[in-house]
């Protein structure tokens, strides 16, 4: 194909933080690149992960990854061994953006600003034979001969035609769709005839049927263990931080969860979140605790003693649900109403109504399945020159920098293996 002006050697769909690095890895062996952007700016999605603070990545060995990305986290193998935590890293200090490991291996840059990473990161990338045009929304692939040529983009000027030797799909999942991501790739991959696993919110807060987690607003759960009961079976379990929202529950532990809670509610199965407030102690230790704390305290208030057990804002909810007066005596509890305070400190439990969808999934689960595409290179095994980065591709993970540093793997790889033997 000869260089025309509407011809280029690559061209990335999407210009997060896969599609970024797939570019200016693309333009280093001197590859002309065009980098299409349906929003009006680069890295929407980037500047609001982490809370605006961005977790760059998780300091963590290789093992740990495999334990952290569903559903074959293996199939990364050639894309982490090509492009890893340190290698991004490098890439930031290497333009003035210091990091620090936080508590659980979670690399965040020391001013906890998003932006300076997107900066760096687009001063990385540079303009070198890169080709940037924003409001583009690619619409068709071009496919000739079950290979790509180009993709067809509705632009500021109409919808135009990009021809090139290699595309990479960087567009996204459907989490956040303020930001871009609308499951456009998914739709463009569709038309290179490649099927879709069905993309579910991941790593999303929860709705409860009661009213206690409104009571509870604000407060945040240290050291506690949540365990999911579907249809009144024990299912998957998490030791860590819980958060109460107006809505529901929230925080590293809930959205840990979320990816099987979203699931079988989506089977329309019963599902409950238990949480054990004191799981460092069995129901025995916890009993004799609670009794030392009543004989000790005899003639205080059950209100009062219960500072001693739960934070306060607690206290009011537990005596509602208890049907406890406050105001009773320690001296005067009974053995049965101890009993029912032990049980609902290790088994605070909520009825999971469903959750607030995609508009606040911080990753979306399912998409391209690995399994149609080539891991070594992750081109499609469907039509040749045809690539996959990022969330686009059916693989998802726990919090805590792991789904940005697939971006930034998959991004490396493809702009390595999508680019012309120059």
């Amino acid at each position: 194909m000869g260089k025309t002006t509407n011809t280029w050697d690559v061209i990335v769909i999407g210009a997060g933080a896969a599609g970024i690095i797939a570019a200016g890895r693309a333009a280093q062996p001197g590859a002309k690149v065009l980098l299409l952007e349906k929003m009006r700016q680069p890295g929407r999605k980037l500047l609001i992960t982490g809370k605006g603070r961005c977790n760059i990545t998780h300091d963590a060995p290789l093992s740990e990854y495999w334990k952290n990305i569903f559903p074959n986290g293996r199939f990364l193998k050639h894309a982490f061994h090509a492009f890893f935590k340190d290698d991004i890293l490098q890439i930031l200090h290497d333009r003035g953006v210091e990091t620090t490991t936080e508590r659980g291996s979670r690399v965040f840059p020391v001013s906890n600003d998003a932006k300076e990473v997107l900066t760096a990161l687009l001063d990385w990338m540079g303009t070198k034979n890169i080709e940037r045009v924003f409001n583009a929304r690619v619409n068709e692939l071009i496919i000739e001969g079950q290979q790509v040529k180009g993709v067809k983009a509705m632009t500021d000027s109409g919808i135009r035609e990009f021809f090139a030797q290699s595309v990479i799909i960087a567009t996204g999942g459907k989490s956040y769709p303020a930001t871009g991501s609308t499951g456009d790739g998914y739709e463009l991959a569709k038309q290179a005839g490649h099927t879709i696993t069905q993309p579910q919110p991941a790593l999303v807060p929860l709705v409860t049927r009661e009213d206690y987690a409104s009571k509870l607003q604000g407060l945040g759960l240290k050291n506690i263990n949540a365990v999911v009961w579907v249809n009144g079976k024990k299912s998957q379990e998490e030791f860590g931080e819980l958060m109460f929202a107006h809505y529901g529950l929230t925080g590293p532990v809930i959205l840990t969860l979320s990816r099987y809670v979203v699931e079988e509610l989506s089977k329309g199965k019963n599902v409950e979140i238990s949480i054990d407030l004191k799981p460092a102690l069995d129901e025995k230790k916890l009993d004799a605790r609670l009794l030392r704390d009543l004989d000790a305290h005899g003639k205080k208030q059950v209100e009062n003693i219960f500072k001693l057990w739960l934070p306060s804002s607690l206290i009011p909810v537990f005596l509602e649900i208890l049907e406890l007066d406050g105001k009773k005596l320690c001296n005067q509890l009974g053995g049965k109403e101890r009993k029912k305070i032990l049980l609902l400190m290790k088994d605070f439990r909520f009825a999971i109504t469903g959750h607030p969808g995609f508009k606040e999934a911080i990753i979306t689960a399912g998409g391209v399945p690995t399994t149609e595409i080539q891991s070594k290179t992750l081109e499609s095994k469907l039509v040749k020159n045809l690539f996959f980065a990022g969330e686009v591709i059916d693989l998802d993970a726990n919090t805590g920098g792991f789904n940005l540093q697939i971006a930034w793997s998959t991004g490396w790889l493809t702009g390595q293996e999508s680019t012309p033997k120059l």
